[in-house]
């Protein structure tokens, strides 16, 4: 089976630096740099379908654009490219989402993914009027997710549940293709609404033996419900000609990382309610030193960002190396971003899927794939 590759959408603002922002913390200076116009964003798009990523993931939160309004407008300039919509199902009524969807479906042709959050902050969620606690969050995100599912396929749907209560709840017309819903989490609430509802199990790009850990975990869990889902890893990338190269471009990162900056946003990330930010965190425990904390796996960009905290580094040789490594464990789906992204997608596609495919692990989702190629797309 190919490897899935999707790519990332900065509704957050774009920069040749690490743009900051997540679970709670603002967006940085940076993400003005290149602000996330749909102009700009459709620039990025269109990179990624020629390129061979399947989908591009687009984030949620106080600190980027709205994601459905926004991959609704670059749609309509792109043609294949599929979004995978992070969306929290408190700021949305079910059968509402689920008739999003539908339409959402209708209008792109099929290109509907969705990545359900169920928001890890509870400060930020009370921003927008929910003022549930991080478990019953959860608990609630399941009832959501039974509601959705139980529409798309065609059923009329009465639910009293703890969070939830519709009642005749029903769609005109369900979506076609039904999208795939995309899951991650690291509590065992979180556990729970991934067996039973997901398709794809996300997790952050922690060391090897963690995520073995986590695929251990979930799959078991799934079985129990009987269940099978697919898994994917959430990484940032840097990959160049040379590791050299490589290195010396996160270590120019590195340098503009503001002291002032890092230590703001580590304590703003230190309270964290989800558990999933605690193990980002204890990877560099918010100091510049050891932080390749496993082959050509860099926690840097935690230092300064929520979420997805660690990026691979290192030649295009290496890098592949690497997802090879996680596709070992289980890993099929590869969610990938990297500064700019106009650029990084370049500098990955040109790099290494070519590789991955000259070894049999992937093939070009619109036709062939190119030969393995040095060239550099943009410069150093």
């Amino acid at each position: 089976m190919s490897l899935t590759f999707h790519w990332f959408l900065p509704t957050n603002g774009d920069s040749r630096h690490v743009v900051g922002g997540g679970h709670g913390t603002p967006a940085t200076a940076f993400g003005r740099d290149r602000p996330p116009t749909v102009a700009y964003l459709s620039q990025i798009a269109r990179a990624a379908e020629d390129l061979g990523f399947v989908g591009a993931l687009t984030p949620t939160g106080a600190w980027c654009e709205d994601a459905w309004l926004t991959t609704a407008m670059v749609s309509q300039n792109s043609e294949r490219l599929k979004f995978l919509v992070a969306f929290r199902p408190g700021s949305v009524a079910p059968t509402l989402a689920a008739q999003m969807a539908s339409t959402f479906q209708r209008q792109t042709g099929g290109r509907l993914l969705l990545n359900v959050v169920t928001g890890g902050e509870s400060h930020e969620q009370r921003a927008y009027g929910d003022f549930l606690d991080k478990d019953a969050r959860y608990r609630r995100t399941g009832e959501f997710l039974h509601i959705v599912r139980d529409l798309w396929d065609g059923k009329t749907v009465d639910l009293h549940g703890e969070h939830l209560r519709v009642e005749q709840a029903t769609l005109s017309r369900v979506p076609e293709p039904v999208p795939e819903v995309y899951f991650g989490g690291s509590s065992p609430a979180a556990g729970e609404v991934a067996a039973r509802y997901a398709d794809v199990y996300l997790t952050w790009g922690e060391p090897p033996a963690q995520v073995a850990e986590k695929i251990a975990w979930i799959r078991k869990s799934a079985a129990g419900h009987g269940r099978g889902l697919r898994f994917g890893i959430r990484l940032h990338v840097i990959t160049r000609d040379t590791s050299a190269q490589a290195w010396a471009e996160a270590d120019r990162m590195l340098d503009g990382f503001d002291p002032e900056t890092v230590r703001a946003v580590q304590e703003g990330l230190a309270r964290s309610e989800s558990e999933g930010q605690r193990r980002m965190l204890a990877l560099h425990g918010g100091g510049r030193d050891g932080l390749e904390i496993h082959p050509n796996l860099w926690a840097g960009i935690g230092l300064v960002r929520g979420g997805a905290g660690t990026a691979l580094v290192g030649s295009h040789e290496e890098v592949a190396e690497r997802i090879e490594e996680y596709h070992a464990l289980g890993i099929d789906e590869f969610v990938l971003s990297g500064y700019p992204h106009l650029e990084e997608a370049y500098w990955f596609g040109e790099g290494v899927l070519p590789l991955l495919a000259a070894r049999g692990r992937w093939t070009h989702p619109n036709g062939p794939s190119p030969a393995p190629s040095v060239r550099v797309p943009f410069g150093d």
